[in-house]
């Protein structure tokens, strides 16, 4: 049997023969079907025939083992296939497992390469690190061997200048010998070169005051001397020795000295005590009722006013009944009051004429004066009355007093009062020139901010400094025996550089303030050219020991001396890191000494770590002065030269008692005497406080049981014992139990609050209390030395005073956070009335944090007038320490401000309040741009900006301050393009608003000059400055009220008493120093009424050739200089110069002076050729005086070269220019700013002689100098005001490339004191 492939080939057709169709045999396909999908497509091929045969039935079971078989094969093809595929993947499998390994092995390989180079990169950057460290240790070792080599050039420098300067003594003291007939030796057998001349007019030896040669000169090697010191009173100097203060002095330079010294000082009334406005009030029975009115309607609302502007005020009154208990304290009330009122109808008291004599007839300080005289119609004036009145009127030469004459209400007659104090206290007494001045806050904060520029300064902090000065200054120091200190102070300050700070020690009270107070005020006379820059600690934890607040008053007292003040940080540690940089700059510009002294740094918080500069090397013209307690003296500090201050001698203790004694009329016995004497011998009980507290309560307590209060003070065996028992008798001497208790309260509160306490104040929270009760306590405590006023507020005077009452009154149960709570109360009632002045912005966050209330503490910081007043007042670090005390971070506190905000404008709807919210907005975005939060500060200042379009207008000043707050935002970005668009849009509203002349748009100019400068518009720039300069000038000589000018005018009025005596030689000087005083103030009309009285006396009295007679021609000659008449000026140089050609020697001083000035004024006038003669002369006296290779000879050739180029000798020129550059580059170094003038000087003449390649190259190093100098000094150009004869003339080109080529030279105009 076979299998159905026999029967039937593939392809063989197989015929039915029962007719059905034919079909093809097919191929068996290699998937596997389902078989019943296999045997429906078998029988597929015909239909199924019913009956069919055997041999039909037969082929079907043919047709099933065909379909068997064919399967079977399949299923061994499919098993071969699937097994040939098993086989192939085993294989693929031991292949990847081989590649597997492969791959491992050379990922551990690769492991270990990464680290290996992991360690490399590890060792690389340890190696970085190690090398950077040397770097900076390289760069530290570099810098402070270039210091020290500076100080050693310097030191031999100033050793040859002192060599030169003697010389120059000896010979003018020969001179003087020879003027009187004296033969000091024969010039014929010196071997001196130099010339002498014998004095031709014979007349009284007069000293008087020689000008400086040619302008001053700067120190050799001073490499960042980039401009001249501003001379004036305080500022005048000269290498060559001068005789007087004003000797060399320019007004000019003067001008542009004051308009500096305001832009960053403030103004201290000088007419205030303690910055306190007192009225004293004189009344009597009759017009009590104006008085009562008075207070009740009016007093709070001038407090208001003077409070607003950070001063107190306060009524001073003593009434009938009781003002015989208080003779003494009427009489200190008077001396300390501002201004005082008097107010009389028809009766007087023996009181009131004592107080009327004292205040309105006598009235030494010239104060305001009103008085209040109520008529009536049918009553005529008593016969005291009159007389008084007639008293009065002829003692108010000066036309101080204000009458007023009413016959009205009592009412209307204290509103009369009201309107003429008001006045007063606004004109007279705070400067304003407008009675109605406005003193809201955007009006007289703004314009405060603005005199100071960006600094924020504190008034109260350089005014509490001031008086402490001046307080220690009024203690009597003779009698301690001071005198040996302040010689070795001298002897030591003295000596050669480096110099390391000379440290003060003593024990607690034994006189270093004194001693530091009484040295700087001698040093102060007898050295007008050094800069002194002190600070007087107080006790721990007030503001004056607050280090950042200490280093940011010195660094602004430094930069009185620069013209610009861009380049000062805010930032409390950029400050404490800036201040060495600040002080160096300035030391190499400074002309004479800078001395810094810092009384009980000891006391300053964290000194150590805060005063790290102290440990560096100081420049070579800086000294510091510290004094120290020598028991907390840190062990650092121990290394530096040391005085130590020793116990009294038994007779200085003699001479304080005694002294005491003596101004109290009172006279001890022997006995007493030798008591004190003999306990006051212990290393506790012989220091200068516990002898003079001890002195004054022996002679305090005299009238009541003499003998028991000398045997209890003579128990007391230190000063805190004896401050113990002097608080003691103080409480037991006042006459009730009320004002015991008032006093100790007192007393508590000042020592548990943060600054002290004010007067008015201390009425407030004892409202029991009468002012004259109050006055008569703080006098007693005055004089025990227990308390005193300062900056108006209620302080201690010693550190051990405050520690007395702490332990007397505070360790007994009572502690000092009752005390502050009270205070806590009293300033948040303040709070809660919107008035946050001053005193609430110092007192309320610190006694908060003292009690640890961080909640109550974050509240008050989150009132937006608190915060206002302190960053206004550049109480920036407080501000920052109270929020990390709370625990924000600067990001979440300006989340904190914004949404307090936000949350107060909601509340906003009057223009006023819209005002004060755009204020607030400024100080936050100020205050985060400070902080270095420029992105965070946009939306404030915007919001601002904004705010005061909207609420007063687009044209408002105060629009113009928000954009140019909003401009220094983009410039910390850098995006110049849009800081100076928004600068020139301040710039055209200041115009508009104020002018063209307004301190605001010298604001706005100098901003606009910095932007030019950074992108290298160096010739825009300097146009803007000058006209910037030109401003500030104007401006201060405006302001005759502020500190230089009253300084001028006090020391005017003392001297016009000087000369009112007989024609003297004396006298004559006298006229002269008021003619320069005149003079500076731009008074030329006086100026000239007293330097020719000056000349005229001076013939009269010295002969017409005398040298002090051409001292005045030579002023008088400046001031017709000033005024434009040349003729008459130049007959006056003619004069002079001829006078001291016979009277000097050739290389004389004050001969070249009068060489140069007249040799300029030749210049000026065309007069080239007779210049020329003069300026060669000048040179040759200056070559004899310093030697060819000093800076000064370099001034002398460049000005004789800029002579010939006026002539058109370039030749001759050429040679003088190469001469002078090749000076300059071997003393001042080749980056100095006289290099780049004088190679600017030879651009212009390479020039004008057609070598264009040449002056190019000239002009692009000048131009790299002064980039480089300027990036010195913060973005500041060089002072256009230098006396040197090279420097930039305010008159000169800005391009001389590119505009009429033109010599740099100074043409400035100086008086000879």
């Amino acid at each position: 049997m076979g299998t159905a492939s026999s029967l039937v080939s593939p392809g063989e057709v197989i015929e039915d023969g029962y007719g059905g169709e034919g079909g093809e045999a097919c191929e068996i396909p290699v998937e596997v079907k389902p078989k019943a999908r296999l045997l429906r497509s078998s029988f597929r091929r015909g239909p199924r025939v019913i009956g069919s045969s055997f041999k039909s039935t037969g082929s079907v079971d043919l047709e099933y083992a065909a379909e068997y078989e064919r399967l079977r094969k399949e299923y061994e093809i499919f098993r071969v296939s699937k097994n040939n595929e098993i086989t192939s993947m085993q294989k693929k499998e031991a292949k990847l497992d081989e590649e597997n390994k492969r791959l491992r092995a050379e990922l551990q390989a690769l492991q270990k390469t990464y680290q290996k180079i992991l360690r490399e990169k590890e060792s690389a950057v340890e190696a970085k690190y190690q090398a950077m460290e040397r770097a900076a240790t390289f760069e530290h070792d570099r810098d402070k061997v270039k210091r020290q080599f500076k100080i050693f050039r310097e030191t031999k420098e100033k050793e040859i200048q002192d060599l030169l300067r003697a010389k120059r003594d000896l010979e003018s003291k020969l001179q003087q010998l020879q003027a009187q007939g004296i033969q000091v030796y024969d010039p014929n057998d010196s071997d001196s070169d130099d010339n002498q001349t014998t004095v031709t007019a014979a007349g009284t030896q007069c000293e008087y005051w020689t000008g400086g040669a040619l302008g001053s000169e700067p120190s050799m090697g001073s490499m960042m001397q980039l401009q001249q010191t501003f001379r004036g009173p305080e500022f005048a100097h000269s290498l060559i020795d001068v005789e007087g203060p004003f000797a060399n002095v320019s007004r000019d330079d003067w001008d542009a000295a004051v308009a500096s010294l305001l832009q960053v000082s403030p103004h201290v009334p000088q007419v205030l005590w303690s910055n306190t406005v007192r009225c004293y009030l004189i009344f009597t029975q009759d017009t009590k009722a104006e008085l009562n009115f008075f207070i009740k309607k009016h007093s709070s609302a001038l407090r208001r006013m003077c409070e607003s502007l950070g001063h107190f005020y306060l009524n001073i009154y003593f009434p009938e009944e009781t003002a015989d208990r208080y003779a003494v304290e009427r009489m200190q009330e008077i001396k300390r009051s501002s201004l005082s009122v008097l107010l009389l109808k028809s009766s007087v008291t023996s009181s009131v004429v004592e107080d009327c004599e004292e205040a309105f007839v006598k009235n030494p300080d010239g104060h305001p004066l009103v008085l209040y005289l109520r008529t009536e119609k049918d009553h005529n004036l008593t016969v005291h009355i009159r007389q008084l009145l007639e008293r009065v009127n002829a003692a108010d030469k000066a036309a101080k007093v204000k009458v007023v004459d009413h016959s009205g209400s009592a009412e209307e007659g204290a509103d009369l009062i009201y309107a003429q104090l008001k006045k007063a206290i606004k004109q007279e007494l705070l400067g304003f020139e407008g009675a109605d001045a406005d003193l809201k806050d955007s009006g007289i904060d703004e314009e405060g901010e603005e005199d100071s520029g960006d600094v924020l300064w504190d008034l109260h902090d350089e005014q509490e400094q001031m008086e402490s000065f001046q307080q220690a200054c009024s203690s009597t120091t003779s009698l301690l025996g001071f005198q040996k200190y302040i010689d070795r102070l001298n002897d030591m300050i003295t000596a050669p550089p480096p110099t390391p700070p000379l440290l003060v020690s003593g024990g607690p009270g034994s006189g270093k303030s004194l001693l530091l107070s009484k040295w700087i005020e001698l040093q102060q006379k007898q050295s007008p050219n050094t800069l002194f820059l002190y600070h007087f600690v107080g006790r721990p934890l007030s503001t004056s020991s607050e280090p950042v607040l200490i280093i940011k008053r010195l660094t602004v007292k430094l930069l009185q001396h620069f013209w610009s003040i861009s380049g000062f940080s805010m930032e409390p540690s950029k400050i404490l890191e800036e201040f060495p940089r600040w002080l160096e700059r300035l030391s190499a510009r400074h002309q004479g000494n800078i001395i810094i002294i810092i009384d009980s740094i000891d006391q300053i918080q964290q000194a150590e770590r805060h005063m790290k500069w102290l440990i560096d090397p100081l420049p070579v013209n800086v000294r510091v002065v510290v004094s120290v307690n020598v028991e907390t003296c840190p062990q650092a500090w121990r290394l530096w030269p040391t005085l130590h201050l020793d116990p009294l001698s038994p007779k200085e203790v003699r001479s304080i008692i005694s002294a005491e004694c003596q101004s109290l009329d009172l006279k001890l016995t022997k006995e007493q005497e030798k008591q004190l004497e003999r306990h006051c011998r212990s290393a506790s009980t012989c220091n200068a406080l516990y002898v003079t507290l001890l002195a004054k309560m022996v002679t305090s307590m005299w009238s009541s049981s003499q003998e028991k209060s000398l045997e209890l003070c003579l128990q007391c065996q230190d000063t805190m014992s004896l401050y113990r028992l002097a608080l003691k008798m103080t409480l037991n001497s006042l006459s009730s139990d009320r004002e015991q208790h008032i006093m100790k309260e007192l007393l508590c509160l000042v020592c548990a609050s943060h600054n002290g306490l004010s007067e008015s104040e201390a009425l407030d929270l004892f409202p029991e209390i009468e002012l004259p009760v109050l006055s008569s306590m703080l006098h007693r405590l005055s004089r025990l030395c227990i308390l005193t006023l300062r900056c108006g507020l209620i302080r201690f005077q010693h550190l051990q005073a405050w520690e007395a009452v702490r332990l007397e009154f505070l360790g007994r149960g009572s502690s000092s956070a009752t005390y502050r709570d009270k205070l806590i109360l009293y300033f948040n009632q303040q709070l809660s009335e919107d008035v946050v002045t001053w005193r609430v912005a110092d007192e309320l966050p610190w006694l908060l944090q003292q009690q640890e209330n961080r909640v109550k503490l974050q509240l008050s910081l989150l009132n937006l007038f608190v915060s206002q007043n302190l960053y206004k007042r550049g109480h920036f670090s407080e501000l920052l320490a109270y929020w990390q005390y709370v625990g924000k971070d600067k990001s979440s506190m300006a989340t904190e401000y914004f949404d307090s905000l936000k949350q107060y404008e909601k509340s906003c709807e009057s223009e006023d309040s819209m005002t004060k919210l755009a204020n607030l907005y400024e100080t936050l975005g100020r205050f985060l741009k400070d902080l270095g939060l420029p992105s965070q500060a946009v939306a404030p200042l915007q919001r601002s900006l904004e705010i005061r379009e909207t609420a007063l207008d687009p044209d408002h000043p105060s629009v113009a301050q928000s954009l140019h707050q909003l401009a220094g935002v983009y410039v910390q970005w850098k995006k110049y393009g849009n800081a100076e668009q928004l600068y020139k849009q301040a710039l055209e509203i200041s115009e508009n608003a104020y002018g063209a002349e307004h301190a605001s748009v010298a604001r706005e100019l100098d901003s606009l000059a910095m932007i030019y400068q950074k992108q290298n518009k160096y010739e825009q720039a300097e146009k803007l400055r000058k006209r910037s300069v030109k401003i500030r000038q104007k401006t201060a000589r405006q302001k005759g009220h502020m500190y230089g000018f009253t300084l001028l005018r006090r020391r005017a009025l003392q001297l016009e008493e000087l000369t009112l005596g007989k024609d003297s030689a004396d006298c004559a000087k006298t006229l002269n120093e008021l003619g320069v005083l005149y003079y500076l103030q731009n008074n030329l009309e006086a100026a000239k009424v007293f330097l020719t009285r000056s000349l005229e006396m001076r013939q009269r009295v010295l002969g017409a050739d005398h040298p002090d007679c051409a001292q005045s021609l030579n002023n008088l000659a400046a001031l017709h200089t000033e005024r434009k008449e040349y003729e008459t000026a130049e007959d006056m140089y003619e004069k002079a110069l001829d006078i001291r050609k016979r009277a000097l020697s050739h290389d004389h001083p004050s001969l070249a002076y009068t060489l140069k000035h007249l040799a300029m004024l030749y210049k000026r006038r065309g007069k080239l050729e007779k210049a020329l003669p003069l300026y060669e002369l000048s040179l040759e006296i200056r070559e004899k005086s310093f030697g060819p290779k000093h800076p000064s000879v370099a001034t002398a050739l460049v000005n004789l070269a800029v002579i010939y180029c006026q002539m058109k000798k370039h030749g001759a020129a050429l040679p003088l220019y190469q001469q002078a550059l090749k000076v300059y580059e071997d003393t001042l170094g080749r980056s100095h700013p006289r290099v780049g003038e004088t190679l600017k000087n030879l651009a212009v003449l390479s020039y004008e002689e057609g070598d264009f390649e040449k002056a190019a190259e000239l002009y692009k190093r000048a131009m790299e100098i002064k980039e480089a100098e300027q990036s010195l000094v913060c973005g500041n150009a060089p002072s256009r005001h230098s006396s040197s004869g090279d420097t930039l003339s305010l008159r000169g080109p800005a391009h001389p490339l590119y505009q009429a080529p033109r010599m740099i030279s100074s043409e400035n105009t100086f008086i000879d004191a």
